[in-house]
């Protein structure tokens, strides 16, 4: 059986540990508070943004090249 005085040191060293323990979990609920709020943010931000979408390009024959054509066409008659 144990006495009183190792009953005691028990005590003392378990009350250590949960506040040790309980430290722990406010530092972390705080933690977990501040990521949840930047996840908050982060899903309004990409809410706000519209998508983008690509543009088609449309291709254009070079003003050059029509020029030579049309010169061509002139030396032929």
């Amino acid at each position: 059986m144990a006495t009183a005085k190792q009953i005691k040191y028990r005590m003392g060293q378990a009350k250590k540990k949960f506040t040790k323990i309980n430290k722990e979990v406010t530092a972390l609920r705080k933690k977990i508070k501040t990521l949840e709020s930047e996840l908050k943010k982060a899903k309004a931000a990409e809410q706000k943004k519209p998508k983008k979408k690509a543009a088609k390009k449309k291709k254009k024959a070079p003003a050059k090249k029509k020029k030579k054509a049309a010169a061509k066409k002139k030396k032929k008659k």
